[in-house]
């Protein structure tokens, strides 16, 4: 099962005279989680946003209704706001590109509508978004759209080579923002090399994810990590490392009142491996048990 977020005083005040500069915090309203709370957050923000800030903020708006696979209404959004964000600013026309390559082809859609046309259409607006975001300086942004390549291009290799790009492009960046991408993208490597069999590879990024969420103080996102690392111990036949790794998660998320069930499937996986039909039984039970 796969499991798969300054320069002189000078130069920043011309970037604020262009609208560079956004004072909401895009990052801080956003729940992934519940894309309809988000949604309402940004539509009270938009209530005392500048209009540039505005433009911005129905970027976001477009893709809470992508989260919940409205895609039409993603598009409607976008399409409203398509004149105006074309005189907006370097992050509102970033915002904008990915958002429409995203109502085309994203991790949310199903395989059945990411056609050649669909593809294609959504690569034009990854690549502008990279584009304009390269040149603004904003590191962040550019590493979303090179993230989202993957999802374009399918094969591999291809992906690995876009997600070793952004990694470099991170490496590369002195932006905060930039770097909080570190523990996804090495996360996305690390499941690249895993399924090219190169399992030592596949750890190396694994455990530097896991340190770049440790250092963020991200819980959640470390344990997944460490899901991920005692996935490929499995897969190497380390099975008792990985079982004792996921005896420990299944005792975190159980102690934090949520249970996983990618953790039970992987320890009925274990114990089958290893000949303990009754525990696989059990954990076999606790994994039906989540899906009801």
């Amino acid at each position: 099962m796969k499991r798969i977020i300054r320069i002189g005083t000078a130069v920043a005040m011309a970037a604020l005279c262009m609208g560079n500069a956004m004072a909401v915090d895009i990052d801080a309203l956003w729940d992934f989680r519940s894309p309809a709370v988000s949604e309402q957050r940004f539509r009270e923000a938009m209530l005392s946003a500048t209009p540039d800030e505005q433009l911005i903020l129905q970027t976001q708006i477009a893709r809470t209704h992508g989260l919940r696979k409205d895609f039409a209404r993603a598009g409607a959004v976008l399409a409203e706001m398509a004149t105006r964000q074309a005189s907006g600013s370097p992050e509102a026309r970033t915002r904008w590109q990915l958002e429409m390559g995203r109502i085309y082809a994203s991790a949310t859609h199903p395989k059945t509508a990411l056609t050649p046309e669909a593809l294609a259409t959504a690569r034009g607006h990854y690549l502008r978004a990279f584009e304009i975001a390269q040149q603004a300086r904003l590191d962040a942004l550019a590493i979303d759209a090179l993230h989202m390549m993957t999802v374009v291009d399918t094969e591999p290799s291809k992906q690995q080579a876009w997600n070793e790009r952004a990694i470099a492009y991170m490496e590369q960046s002195d932006q905060p923002d930039a770097k909080k991408w570190e523990g996804s993208l090495r996360n996305n490597t690390g499941y690249a090399y895993h399924l090219a069999g190169r399992y030592e590879d596949a750890l190396k990024q694994f455990r530097l994810s896991r340190a770049a969420h440790e250092r963020a103080g991200r819980t959640r996102a470390v344990r997944i990590a460490d899901w991920m690392i005692a996935w490929t111990f499995r897969a190497q036949g380390r099975l008792q490392e990985a079982l004792a790794m996921q005896l420990q998660l299944e005792k975190a998320w159980d102690d934090a009142g949520q249970p996983d069930p990618y953790v039970y499937e992987e320890l009925e996986h274990l114990y089958r491996a290893l000949g303990d039909a009754e525990r696989a039984g059990h954990y076999g039970r606790r994994l039906a048990e989540t899906r009801r």
